[in-house]
């Protein structure tokens, strides 16, 4: 075993004094907490059905704490860091797994198509795994800061970069809303954009005294399984989203107070005439329309407006 193996990097000891050793702090601008605990690293791994025919990419590996459980399993660990002050733990950490390789980048900004092709996909890179080429999955999995998490997952499942599924841990409030159904609190807009792209499902909940330093909420593990494509048939993608932006423009007033200025070029009668044809009640509010329902109004707004 190296030393990388044989150090617990999820123990809260050996975290503290990675952290001495090269004088590091916890930024909270960044929402920096890591997970000290085996199981639940262990249980991320499991969730995203990891295995030598992997490749990962972890978002925000910090010291590499997930990325050691990671290593364990997949053909392919690429870890991709914001902060530059962990990149030479990082690679001190991993310095001798040929299958890691660290990434300084802004998860919102770097081209994850670029870097797939690159670090996966390149001759230079093609990992040989019990005698076969390994990489035939691609997966994201992170313990996502909360104040950058809607966008990041948003960005993944807009961009269709192949994904086999998203595992992440997030705050659990945001996880109840990917996860949730038409009719409840929960359900909103990232409900539905969540849904069109992949099925949500959250893994297991996760108490916030398992991380240093400890966040003020509990947290939760959800997998995104990819669409091979997405579940509604919309004619404009545009139009779609910002028809269920305007059913959630305020969650207390009806369809119809939220549509009934959604585009100058539709009069009202028409408005009413497109509510008919996609047989929702403009009387209901947003929150009880289900994805298909949003999908049919969208293509109807859709029409008539090739027609303007």
């Amino acid at each position: 075993m190296t030393s990388m193996e044989d150090k617990q990097l999820y123990s809260k000891r050996v975290i503290r004094e990675i952290m001495d050793n090269h004088g590091l702090h916890f930024k909270k601008s960044l929402g920096q907490n890591f997970l000290t605990d085996k199981n639940i690293l262990d249980g991320i791994v499991d969730a995203a059905a990891i295995d030598k025919n992997s490749a990962v990419i972890e978002i925000g590996p910090g010291i590499g704490t997930l990325t050691q459980q990671l290593a364990k399993h997949a053909g392919k660990v690429i870890a991709v860091e914001l902060d530059q002050r962990f990149i030479p733990v990082l690679t001190d950490n991993f310095r001798h797994l040929n299958h890691v390789s660290v990434i300084h980048g802004d998860a919102l900004e770097i081209d994850f198509s670029k870097l797939i092709s690159e670090q996966i996909f390149s001759n230079s890179n093609t990992q040989i795994v019990d005698n076969e080429t390994a990489i035939k999955r691609i997966h994201v999995v992170a313990n996502l800061p909360y104040y950058v998490t809607t966008p990041i997952i948003m960005r993944l499942l807009e961009e269709r970069l192949n994904l086999f599924n998203i595992v992440v841990m997030i705050q659990k409030e945001v996880a109840e809303r990917i996860q949730a159904i038409p009719g409840t609190k929960d359900y909103g807009a990232l409900s539905i954009a969540a849904q069109y792209y992949a099925k949500p499902e959250i893994v297991s909940v996760v108490p916030r005294t398992v991380f240093i330093p400890e966040p003020n909420v509990d947290s939760a593990v959800i997998r995104l399984s990819l669409l091979e494509k997405p579940v509604v048939q919309v004619d404009k993608e545009e139009v779609f989203f910002k028809a269920i932006k305007a059913g959630f423009a305020n969650r207390r007033k009806t369809l119809w107070n939220n549509f009934k200025a959604f585009d100058q070029r539709l009069s009202q009668d028409e408005m009413r005439a497109i509510f008919a044809a996609a047989l929702v009640d403009e009387k209901r509010r947003g929150e009880t329309l289900t994805i298909e329902e949003y999908a049919r109004l969208g293509n109807e707004i859709n029409r008539n407006l090739l027609n303007k």
